[in-house]
C-alpha cells in the first residue's frame, strides 16, 4: 500500500516516509477500539466483557490471513463498508474516523483513492501489532 498526503485543494505531498503515523493510529485505537478489543488488541476489553460479547484478537489478523496483513479488508471492516450484517453488527460505526484529512492510498488495482487519514493510521497501527 502506498500512501500520499493530500492538502488543501488537491496539492500533493508525501507523508513522512510515505507511511501513515502509527502513533496516531494507536491513539485512535485507544479511543475507539480498546474498550472492546482490549488495550493490547487481543480481545476481552471491558466494554465487550460487560456486554457479554467476544471481540476478536486483532493481533492475529495476519496469522488468520496466511501471514499477510489485508490492509484494504481491515479498513473496510472498520469503516463498515464490507461488514457482514450491517444492521445487526455488534461493532459500531466510527464516523469520526471517516472525517477530516484524507490521504491518497494506492490499492491493489493501482487506483489512488482518497481515504480518511485516521482510518489509514488505525490500519497501520493494527499491522504494527501483529504477532
Amino acid at each position: 500500500m502506498r500512501v500520499m498526503g493530500v492538502a488543501g485543494l488537491g496539492m500533493l505531498g508525501l507523508l513522512a516516509g510515505c507511511m501513515p503515523q502509527v502513533q496516531a493510529g494507536r491513539a485512535n485505537f485507544n479511543d475507539y477500539c480498546a474498550g472492546c478489543h482490549g488495550a493490547d488488541a487481543r480481545g476481552g476489553g471491558p466494554l465487550a466483557t460487560g456486554l457479554g460479547l467476544s471481540a476478536p484478537d486483532l493481533t492475529l489478523i495476519s496469522a488468520r490471513n496466511g501471514g499477510s496483513f489485508p490492509t484494504t479488508q481491515v479498513m473496510s471492516v472498520i469503516d463498515g463498508y464490507t461488514r457482514a450484517d450491517q444492521h445487526g453488527s455488534k461493532m459500531p460505526e466510527f464516523g469520526p474516523l471517516l472525517q477530516g484529512d484524507t490521504v491518497l492510498v494506492e490499492y491493489e488495482n493501482g487506483a489512488m483513492t482518497p481515504t480518511p487519514r485516521a482510518l489509514v493510521e488505525l490500519a497501520a497501527y493494527l499491522e504494527s501489532v501483529q504477532r
